[in-house]
């Protein structure tokens, strides 16, 4: 732009001078700007970028192979292009703690017509679970004399999925009394049908469908059936993934603890075929990915990175939701969900608990997972006990000790033990991994 302004500026102050000799310069000058845009625009759009990635899913060690193929279906060469695969991470030092890089991300070619050329490959080793995303492609070029250039973001992202570790339950007790698996109920609300345990004279008040027709034949009097109290199968596990309660400098250690305690509760719950559920308020990753703004053009480089690289807003004001059951992919989806699991400066844990209470069943332990208790938080769990439910919570702690001095009781476990929620410490995976070797469930 510059240069076709200042080649007007001359152009007229060569015909208002009449100095032919400029004017017939300015008029090439113009000539080679027209020129040159054109032929920028057309290379851009001949231009032709695919992306490949052997995985999709990926677990914590895999190593992924990207490489971006560049095609120039034009009739005209391209004289040089500049072309760069970005990484949409958060920031640079937390992509460096998550994956590790090996091989160029940035090329410089030119490319004949009909040209096809794989300029861009490197490898990608996964550090931590997550949602990677890998692209699009900065291209960059112009004309031989660097009159004009032109940006444009090319080629699809594309997304590997990593997976969270898995650990295994050690000293697991199936007789315990746990934050998963069947624990007796007193409340005449969960009798089983199906399970009768005794028949009894009937008494004033009982339903017809409880009279118990062939006792009652046989002894000439009315009986009823008295069913056995229901169990508390399964559990559901609800984790709290703001942003606000994982600052400083064991955040991202105690967010990474919080995931792998939930999936190995989960799996444990999962392996004895009783049914799971999970609730968040973070955020899935997947609800950020855009599918248009990368396909654009761009009159600076750093405006084109920028756009590349920028996520949006990071708030969420409704709760990740995996409903509670048994079907046989709940795990599955569980695992891929933590893995896309993002934090959010939106929906509070006290919210998100109000908001799902009435999708959690009665018959499954509410399990909550937590690095921060805070009043609110204490006081809503505190409802769903009064409700009925059978709640326990897990105290995420990285780096931390694993048991208060009671002497000076924190105020996190006074604000929990008021409301009669009993909790379990973690503070590494060798606690989540000895989480059940004994009762959390007093």
């Amino acid at each position: 732009m510059k240069w076709i302004l200042g080649t007007i500026l001359l152009l007229l102050l060569g015909l208002l001078l009449k100095l032919t000799l400029l004017v017939y310069a300015m008029y090439v000058l113009g000539g080679i700007l027209l020129l040159s845009r054109f032929f920028t625009k057309t290379w851009t759009e001949s231009l032709v970028a695919r992306r490949s990635c052997n995985l999709e899913v990926a677990e914590i060690g895999d190593t992924a192979r990207v490489g971006v193929e560049l095609e120039n279906k034009g009739l005209l060469p391209i004289p040089w292009l500049l072309v760069e695969d970005s990484l949409q991470r958060e920031g640079e030092p937390l992509m460096l703690q998550r994956i590790q890089v090996e091989g160029p991300r940035l090329a410089l070619a030119r490319l004949a017509r009909g040209e096809r050329a794989a300029l861009i490959g490197y490898d990608v080793k996964f550090l931590m679970r997550g949602y990677y995303q890998f692209g699009p492609m900065l291209v960059e070029m112009g004309d031989v004399f660097g009159l004009h250039r032109h940006y444009r973001i090319k080629a699809e992202p594309h997304y590997v999925m990593v997976l969270p570790k898995v650990l295994p339950l050690q000293g697991y007790n199936l007789a315990s009394r746990r934050p998963m698996g069947e624990i007796r109920v007193t409340h005449r609300l969960f009798e089983d049908p199906t399970r009768l345990a005794s028949v009894r004279p009937y008494q004033r008040g009982d339903p017809l469908n409880r009279i118990h027709w062939r006792a009652t034949a046989r002894t000439g009097e009315i009986h009823s059936r008295v069913y056995e109290n229901s169990r508390i199968a399964g559990a559901t596990f609800l984790l709290d993934f703001h942003a606000k309660h994982y600052a400083g400098g064991e955040g991202s250690a105690s967010a990474e603890l919080a995931v792998m305690t939930v999936a190995a509760l989960a799996n444990a719950v999962y392996l004895m075929g009783q049914q799971i559920g999970f609730a968040s308020n973070g955020r899935d990753a997947a609800d950020r990915i855009r599918e248009e703004g990368w396909k654009a053009e761009f009159l600076t480089r750093d405006e084109a990175i920028h756009e590349a690289k920028t996520m949006p807003a990071n708030t969420r004001l409704k709760p990740l939701l995996v409903e509670t059951g048994k079907n046989p992919d709940r795990f599955r989806w569980i695992l891929e969900t933590l893995a896309r699991l993002e934090h959010t400066d939106g929906l509070d844990f006290s919210e998100m608990v109000r908001e799902i209470n009435s999708r959690i069943p009665r018959n499954a332990t509410v399990v909550a997972v937590l690095r921060e208790v805070t009043p609110d938080i204490a006081v809503s769990l505190g409802e769903l006990a009064r409700r009925g439910f059978l709640v326990t919570t897990i105290i995420v702690t990285s780096g931390e000790a694993t048991v208060p001095d009671w002497a000076r009781a924190p105020d996190w476990a006074e604000m929990l033990l008021a409301q009669r929620i009993d909790f379990h410490i973690v503070n590494s995976e060798e606690a989540v991994t000895n989480l059940c070797a004994e009762a959390i469930v007093k």
